[in-house]
């Protein structure tokens, strides 16, 4: 286990020991506005939440719907895992939040 190295928001977008970039580097704003808004949402509370239970609970839908954004989530953004998904979740966290702007006061 010492000397592993795991992904970090440093070492995010750079070699690993395994010969492959993590990905997150490549990932922008118009990869995050190609997600649905509901993926934004679960992409955006992952970093807060232990497991797809407790995300579904705060979210107030299915775990297996939880399951199967966070799989498209992947697929759409081209990251490896959910560990990936976890570091672009907050790294990206302003950029997900919802706007607390409503139409009426624009």
């Amino acid at each position: 286990m010492h000397g592993e190295n795991y992904p970090t928001l440093e070492n995010a977008g750079s070699e690993t020991e395994f010969g492959g970039s993590l990905g997150l580097a490549q990932v922008n704003r118009s990869d995050l506005q190609g997600l649905t808004p509901r993926e934004r949402e679960v992409l955006s509370v992952l970093s807060i939440a232990e497991g797809n239970r407790a995300l579904a609970r705060r979210l107030g839908i299915a775990e297996r719907t939880v399951k199967a954004h966070l799989t498209s989530i992947t697929r759409k953004l081209r990251l490896r895992n959910r560990v990936e998904a976890t570091l672009l979740s907050v790294q990206w966290a302003d950029e997900l939040r919802p706007s607390r702007k409503s139409p009426e006061h624009t």
